[in-house]
C-alpha cells in the first residue's frame, strides 16, 4: 500500500497547436536578408517574442549555408523554432527540428463532374443523391473593446471584427478577414492561413502595417492621400490593392 501512494504521478503529455510566422527565404540570402531588414525597420517589433518557422522548401542548401543564415537571423533577433522542408541531412542536434504538416489552409476542394460520376458508377444502384449539406458559417470573433498598444488578437478560424480601434503597437491576426470599425493604427494581418480572399475593412487607415495572405505594406508603402480615410484592402493576384469605402 505504501508503494503504491509514494509512486510519483505520471507525466502527462498534451497535444497543442500554436501559430508561428513562415518565413521562406530565397536565393540570394544577402538581398532576401536586406528586403527582411526593411521590413523590421518599417514595422518595430513586427518579429519580437514571435515564433518562427524557416521553410527551405524547393531550396538547394548546404548544411553550413544554413547554419549561417539561422546566426544571421538570430542576430535580427528572429527566433527560429523550427525548420521545414528540410533534408534530414541537413540538420543536427545544434539547429531547430525538423518541421512538418503545417497547415496553410482549412479549404478543401470539391471532387471534379468525373469524380462524382464514377463514384456513381461504382456504387452500381440508381438511388437518387442525397442533397448537399448547407456549407457552414465561417466563424468570427467580436472583439467590443478596443485593442491596446502590446495586445495581440489572434483568431485564425475565421474572420475578426473590432467595434473600438487598434492601438500603435497592437495586432489583429485573422485567418479570414478583419473588419476594425474605429481606428487601425497597428498592425492588421488578413488570412494568414492561406486565404488569399480575405481582406482588411477599417474606419480610419493608420496602419503600421497591413498583410493578406502573407503579403505586406508598411505605413510608408500606403498612398499617403488615403491616410485617416475609411478604407478596404484586397488582394488581386500578388498585387495589394486599397479602395475608399463610401
Amino acid at each position: 500500500m505504501t508503494n503504491v501512494l509514494t509512486q510519483p504521478r505520471p507525466i502527462r503529455l498534451k497535444g497543442r497547436s500554436f501559430l508561428a510566422m513562415a518565413l521562406s527565404p530565397e536565393f540570394p540570402f544577402e538581398d532576401w536578408l536586406v528586403r527582411l531588414d526593411d521590413l523590421a525597420s518599417r514595422s518595430t517589433g513586427f518579429f519580437m517574442r514571435r515564433p518562427v518557422v524557416l521553410d527551405v522548401s524547393g531550396l538547394d542548401i548546404e548544411r553550413s549555408e544554413l547554419r549561417e543564415l539561422i546566426d544571421k537571423l538570430s542576430a535580427r533577433n528572429v527566433r527560429i523554432m523550427g525548420i521545414e522542408g528540410a533534408r534530414p541531412s541537413l540538420l543536427g542536434a545544434d539547429m531547430p527540428p525538423a518541421m512538418a504538416d503545417g497547415r496553410p489552409t482549412s479549404d478543401i476542394e470539391a471532387p471534379s463532374e468525373d469524380e462524382v460520376r464514377e463514384s456513381k458508377t461504382s456504387k452500381k444502384a440508381a438511388v437518387a443523391a442525397p442533397a448537399a449539406p448547407a456549407p457552414k458559417a465561417m466563424p468570427s470573433m467580436l472583439v467590443t473593446e478596443p485593442v491596446r498598444s502590446g495586445q495581440s488578437i489572434v483568431f485564425t478560424e475565421g474572420d475578426v471584427t473590432v467595434v473600438g480601434s487598434v492601438a500603435s503597437g497592437a495586432e489583429i491576426i485573422a485567418g479570414g478577414s478583419i473588419h476594425i470599425y474605429g481606428a487601425l493604427r497597428g498592425r492588421a494581418m488578413a488570412g494568414t492561413m492561406g486565404n488569399a480572399s480575405a481582406r482588411i475593412f477599417c474606419r480610419k487607415l493608420e496602419a503600421e502595417l497591413v498583410a493578406i495572405d502573407g503579403y505586406y505594406k508598411t505605413a510608408e508603402d500606403l498612398e499617403p492621400g488615403l491616410r485617416g480615410k475609411a478604407v478596404q484592402l484586397w488582394l488581386e493576384g500578388d498585387t495589394f490593392k486599397v479602395g475608399t469605402l463610401a
